[in-house]
């Protein structure tokens, strides 16, 4: 098997047939049915949800951004609905430690301007301390707001690496959804464009023809060294970060799970 940690090496042999362009539209609707319906149920998970009860929380619990201690309302900026995702957070570790799963997340949706147009406002939360988180952001170029909510309990608080939905009414605050794992690829428009690829995120667990690239662990290229190979080991960054200004090789991750 050709590893597809080296961008560098050869590409697999195996493609999919040659037909003429007649042959291969009659093929590509018939998968438009399936799409179609996949389409559709989609919409009737979208109305399921927005029928799901919520539950009350204090918007007076405080979170620390930039200006310090605010309430938990205060992020809603004015607007009737709330967003977040949760950052995980390694203490005391370098950017380069910090969450590559989370990092998908939050560089994929930098900017929330057509949700500021729909009435929903979005923030950034995690559990990392104020002066770490903030070094952070600045490195990276975030824009989106973030915020501390270190000894915050769930589920402003908690357990991190969810999207999570929120409603207000005048001063009171409501959760009406979370999701985690790949709950929150909908963020990731990069893996939904691999998923319309002949050979799909590369990962092993995907179904593919036989003869394909075998693939390899998921989420394989979210790390790469300073040649752009693949890897999660201490040489590593979380991809974006190797545009960022200032972004060197680097020897370790500083963090526990990582020797």
């Amino acid at each position: 098997m050709t590893t597809p940690h080296d961008p560098a090496a050869p590409t697999s042999t195996v493609r999919p047939p040659v037909v003429d362009l007649d042959t291969w539209q009659a093929a590509r609707d018939e998968l438009l049915v399936r799409e179609k319906a996949h389409t559709r149920q989609g919409d009737a998970l979208a109305a399921a949800r927005r029928r799901l009860p919520m539950v009350e929380l204090d918007g007076t619990v405080e979170v620390v951004g930039p200006d310090g201690p605010v309430p938990f309302l205060e992020l809603f900026q004015g607007r009737d609905e709330l967003v977040v995702y949760q950052h995980m957070w390694h203490d005391g570790a370098p950017h380069q430690g910090q969450c590559e799963g989370c990092t998908t997340t939050a560089w994929h949706l930098r900017d929330a301007v057509y949700l500021n147009a729909r009435g929903v406002s979005f923030a950034i939360l995690t559990t990392g301390r104020w002066d770490e988180v903030a070094a952070f952001v600045e490195f990276m170029g975030y824009t989106q707001p973030w915020y501390s909510v270190r000894d915050v309990a769930a589920p402003i608080g908690g357990e991190m690496g969810y999207l999570a939905c929120f409603l207000r009414d005048g001063d009171r605050v409501f959760l009406t959804y979370s999701t985690t794992g790949r709950g929150t690829e909908r963020v990731n428009g990069s893996m939904g464009l691999l998923d319309l690829t002949p050979y799909g995120r590369g990962e092993a667990w995907e179904d593919k023809p036989e003869g394909w690239p075998e693939g390899d662990a998921p989420c394989w290229s979210w790390r790469s060294d300073a040649d752009g190979i693949a890897t999660w080991g201490p040489t590593s960054r979380p991809v974006p970060q190797w545009t960022r200004p200032g972004a060197t090789p680097v020897g370790t991750l500083g963090r526990h799970d990582h020797h």
